[in-house]
């Protein structure tokens, strides 16, 4: 065989194991992405407990500014009708206090209510944060498993392509242009024998005069069909 096909097909070797350490690589994405997708489901929970439990807070603090505010108007309008000497004042004088006692009463229960909205909340926050602490820790075994098996293929795609580039040394600089083109398109194989008179990739017939020449001067022809390069096997 030809010294130039022969380098190319060890070259074409070498890229079919760089290609499968690429598809072990690739295998290990959806498994990485799968734990990602557990953790953000984990900590989308406890990002909608915290905004919840702020949302709550943040009213809770504006009805208890608004309830001491009705409370200090409340004792107000009790001095006042402390000093209160005529009937007629009196009568109106009570009926604010008891306007500003309702007020205070609704408040004050609506305020207790929204404290142990408050309190169940902070639970919810503490238990989704203990949930996703869990998980973390679950995957990190898993996680680091497959940290390692990543640096294990990335380390001997490393020594793969180091192999390869001394093999595409080899390679005359025209015929290693043509070929990288074409795998690189094809992500495949991109030599092909001859098969009988046919392509040995898409079985097209190729002219008797052509494949005489390649037998004879050992040459790698494009395949006009599909694009292949093609040379005579012995």
């Amino acid at each position: 065989m030809n010294q130039d096909i022969a380098s190319l097909l060890a070259l074409q070797a070498d890229d079919a194991e760089i290609r499968k350490f690429h598809n072990r690589l690739a295998a290990l994405e959806p498994k990485v992405l799968d734990l990602d997708r557990q953790r953000q489901v984990s900590a989308d929970a406890l990002a909608r407990a915290r905004h919840a439990l702020e949302s709550e807070e943040r009213k809770q603090r504006e009805l208890q500014t608004r309830v001491t505010e009705h409370r200090q108007l409340h004792e107000r309008n009790l001095a006042q009708l402390d000093q209160v000497r005529k009937m007629r004042e009196a009568t109106a004088a009570m009926a604010q206090v008891e306007q500003a006692r309702r007020v205070l009463a609704d408040e004050e229960g609506v305020l207790a209510q929204m404290g142990r909205r408050v309190a169940d909340l902070r639970q919810a926050v503490d238990t989704q944060q203990a949930a996703l602490v869990a998980l973390e820790e679950e995957q990190a075994g898993r996680r680091a498993e497959l940290a390692a098996e990543r640096a294990k293929i990335e380390e001997e795609l490393k020594g793969a392509r180091a192999t390869r580039e001394a093999k595409a040394a080899s390679v005359p600089r025209p015929l290693l242009a043509k070929y990288e083109r074409i795998a690189q398109r094809r992500r495949s194989d991109a030599v092909f024998p001859l098969r009988g008179p046919s392509c040995g990739n898409c079985d097209t017939a190729i002219p008797l005069q052509r494949r005489s020449e390649m037998a004879a001067r050992g040459s790698v022809e494009l395949c006009e069909a599909c694009g292949v390069l093609l040379y005579a096997s012995e």
